[in-house]
């Protein structure tokens, strides 16, 4: 087998099945295969795996693991040469894997594989692509210069070698994964992509940034960014350190004050509402269901043109494809907000930041 897809899954319930859609349609000619893990959700996710997608592995841990063991749980009974460690709340384009592998099996000593992450709105995230947080580095990005954390001299749509690859998306050889001893399981959430990278640049291989696809990531819809956020944040950065670099009393000192601080300001952060001027249905016809749920005329369009400012965009991925839909989404206006309509699914789905929970919209 070519390619095993883990997604590690924890109360995202709709936007897991978004991911499986694309993901699904994403390996229609690779030899692959697609597990989920989740870490004892309380809402329907096991459920709609097993109703909607039977072909699906579906592991149901009784507890919440954290990232680490819950995707090396899921890991260890894949039987795909390559890995694709892939968060549930993203969406990729059909060929996606088909690219990376194509360009990783041209590589020697390869290490993991990323590619371009872009948020609900079409904004590209930086951490997509990192250089080795040295102390140095680390502590300028908390005291908000994060300039050299983020490998700003790689243009986003290039290819490179890089340091740091985010733990939403990573492509690597099953083989190296398990040469490394797979994610610490000293992290629960946050950092272990960090270490993983790291101990993998340690061990010889390269690892390398490949801007030729994008992927929506909602980024965050499994933690809420509250206190808990900044304590495992900068308490994995602290783990990560200790074991990889001598003991800094300043940097010690300095996340103590970023938990106190990031706790603060979050706390005060008010989401914007955004007043939408109209709701615009990219598809072949209206979807009148969708139209009786948001009790509003849905301009319908076959193409994305001439749009007002402060429209929701809705694309039905009945009729688009799903690299289409990013494609759109990357390259139109970062006025509009957008929310798609999965295959064969009866809801919208999308977030307009990066900071809040997305929102999802059931019709019957």
């Amino acid at each position: 087998m070519k390619l095993s897809i883990v997604i590690l899954n924890y109360n995202v319930r709709y936007f897991l099945e978004l991911a499986l859609r694309s993901a699904q349609a994403a390996i229609s000619d690779i030899d692959a295969e697609i597990i989920v893990v989740d870490n004892n959700s309380s809402d329907d996710s096991c459920q709609m795996v097993k109703r909607l997608f039977p072909e699906v592995k579906l592991i149901e841990n009784k507890e919440n693991f954290g990232f680490s063991k819950g995707n090396n749980i899921g890991i260890a009974t894949a039987k795909g040469d390559y890995i694709c460690i892939l968060n549930p709340d993203t969406v990729v384009a059909e060929d996606t894997f088909t690219k990376l592998l194509d360009f990783s099996d041209k590589k020697k000593k390869l290490g993991i594989v990323g590619c371009r992450l872009m948020n609900g709105s079409g904004l590209f995230l930086p951490e997509s692509k990192r250089n080795i947080p040295t102390v140095k580095v680390a502590l300028k990005k908390i005291l908000g210069n994060p300039d050299k954390y983020y490998a700003n001299h790689l243009h986003e749509e290039s290819q490179d070698e890089v340091g740091i690859l985010v733990g939403a998306f990573m492509l690597i050889k099953k083989n190296v994964f398990d040469a490394v001893g797979g994610f610490d399981e000293d992290y629960f959430m946050y950092g272990e992509d960090i270490d993983l990278s790291y101990k993998i640049l340690n061990s010889g291989y390269k690892n390398y940034y490949y801007g030729g696809t994008s992927i929506i990531h909602f980024k965050g819809e499994s933690t809420l960014k509250d206190r808990n956020y900044a304590l495992r944040f900068y308490g994995a950065m602290q783990i990560f350190y200790e074991k990889h670099f001598k003991q800094n009393l300043i940097f010690d000192l300095v996340v103590w004050l970023g938990i106190k601080l990031a706790f603060v300001f979050r706390r005060i952060r008010k989401n914007e509402i955004k007043i939408i001027s109209e709701y615009i249905f990219i598809s072949n016809e209206v979807n009148s269901k969708l139209e009786a749920k948001l009790s509003e005329k849905l301009n319908l369009k076959t193409q994305l043109t001439s749009v007002k400012t402060n429209a929701e965009v809705i694309f039905d991925a009945n009729v688009l494809s799903y690299k289409d839909i990013i494609e759109h989404i990357k390259n139109t206006d970062k006025e509009l907000t957008y929310k798609i309509l999965p295959n064969q699914s009866n809801f919208i789905i999308g977030s307009n930041d990066g900071l809040s929970q997305g929102k999802v919209i059931v019709f019957q």
